[in-house]
């Protein structure tokens, strides 16, 4: 069934320093949505309230999941996991002195994907044969793309209905960014997922979004309905293209 993503009001920040500011923003049923923005401007502080790994001090976050509304905010990040939201974080926080496959297993631990481990897992491996070639090795000792594609593989794991992707192009070389963003759409279109992914590498992003928005000091200072748009957009000729 349909998932999608509603943020509404939204302000977070760690102790006395807010980060974000009154954001909304919308994710519908199988888009895939651009989170842009410059380094420090918001993104992962979003990415993580949606996760449940920061706690907005206001606002609502809603999910909307199996013909049914969750509201995020309160839960934990295991139980927002457990809903069937996956996040592939920055710098893809693996389990170095795991190997693949273990960090792969330990993706699959809510019910509803141990019962399709061995499917998920031969998933994985048909889209990823590196992975599969590699299923031994520590984690640890992988080059960053392949540790980027066994991030993306360990949330497929947990079975997802929405995926969120936080700076996938961080630490590649721009021929494994542009194929790490191809896996992205690739994966989106099999697997009939919602996808909201923070990027900075502009050009990288919009390739496979649906539209996007464009965060600047914690606030929503674009919101663009298509990919042109966002081409168009004076914000983004300034922060991005150089130019006014």
């Amino acid at each position: 069934m349909a998932s999608s993503l509603s943020i509404t009001g939204l302000h977070a920040g760690y102790g006395a320093v807010r980060v974000l500011s009154d954001v909304d923003l919308e994710v519908g049923a199988g888009e895939t949505v651009a989170l842009l923005g410059t380094n420090g401007n918001g993104k992962s502080t979003l990415i993580k309230c949606i996760a449940g790994q920061v706690k907005p001090t206001s606002g609502r976050i809603v999910a909307h999941l199996d013909g049914a509304e969750h509201d995020l905010c309160g839960l934990s990040t295991e139980a927002i996991v457990g809903l069937g939201i996956a996040l592939v974080p920055e710098g893809r926080r693996l389990f170095p002195k795991l190997t693949v496959e273990e960090n792969l297993l330990l993706g699959a631990f809510r019910p509803e994907a141990r019962a399709k481990l061995t499917d998920s897992l031969a998933f994985c491996f048909d889209v990823f044969p590196r992975l599969k070639e590699r299923r031994r090795q520590l984690a640890g000792s992988m080059s960053g793309g392949e540790q980027q594609m066994l991030a993306i593989a360990r949330a497929l794991m947990t079975l997802p209905k929405i995926l969120l992707v936080d700076e996938p192009s961080v630490g590649l070389a721009p021929i494994l960014v542009a194929k790490t963003i191809d896996t992205i759409a690739e994966l989106k279109a099999r697997l009939g997922l919602t996808v909201l992914m923070a990027e900075q590498n502009f050009p990288q992003a919009i390739r496979i979004a649906n539209r996007g928005y464009v965060l600047v000091h914690g606030r929503i200072e674009l919101k663009a309905d298509d990919p042109q748009a966002l081409r168009d957009s004076e914000i983004v000729r300034r922060l991005y293209l150089g130019t006014a």
